[in-house]
C-alpha cells in the first residue's frame, strides 16, 4: 500500500529521529537505511521542500530534523513525498455515479483507516518503543 518512496522516507526520518541533534550524512542515512544514496538524496530533498528536515552544509553537517518528534507522524512523513490517496469521485468518470458507488467506497474507508492509523503514530513513539527491536538496527542478540 505504501510505495517505495514513502517507504524510504520513514526509514530516513526514524533513524534521523532516533539521533536527534545530530546532523546525519546521505552517506550514513543510506547505509543505516538500506536506501541506495541516490533515490535517498531525492527523498531528503522531498522532505526537506515539505520542511521536515533540514541541511546542513560543511564538515559536521547533514541531515536533521526539522519537526519535534513528538508532533511529527507517520502521516506527516507518508503525505510530504506519496499522500494517501482519497476517492473522492468515480474514478472512472461515470456521470452517472453522483456519489461513490459501493466499491470505490469501501476502498476510500479502507484509505481513511490508514491515515488515521497513521496519524495515531508519532516518531518518537517509534524510536522510543519499548519492542526489544530496534527500527533499523540489526539485533545484538
Amino acid at each position: 500500500m505504501l510505495s517505495k518512496t514513502a517507504e524510504y522516507a520513514l526509514r530516513a526520518i526514524a533513524c534521523m529521529g532516533s539521533q536527534v541533534g545530530t546532523p546525519a550524512s546521505a552517506d550514513y542515512l543510506a547505509k543505516q537505511t538500506k536506501v541506495p544514496r541516490r533515490y535517498l538524496t531525492r527523498v531528503l530533498q522531498d522532505l526537506a521542500a515539505a520542511g521536515l528536515v533540514r541541511s546542513r552544509p560543511g564538515p559536521g553537517g547533514g541531515y536533521e530534523l526539522d519537526q519535534p518528534t513528538e508532533t511529527l507522524t507517520i502521516l506527516d512523513v507518508v503525505n510530504s513525498v506519496a499522500p494517501v490517496e482519497r476517492i473522492r469521485s468515480c474514478p472512472l468518470g461515470l456521470k452517472t455515479h453522483t456519489k461513490l458507488c459501493p466499491l470505490h467506497a469501501e476502498l476510500d474507508k479502507a484509505y481513511a483507516a490508514t491515515e488515521t492509523a497513521f496519524r495515531g503514530v508519532t516518531i518518537k513513539q517509534l524510536v522510543e518503543s519499548a519492542s526489544p527491536i530496534v527500527p533499523l538496527c540489526e539485533s545484538t542478540s
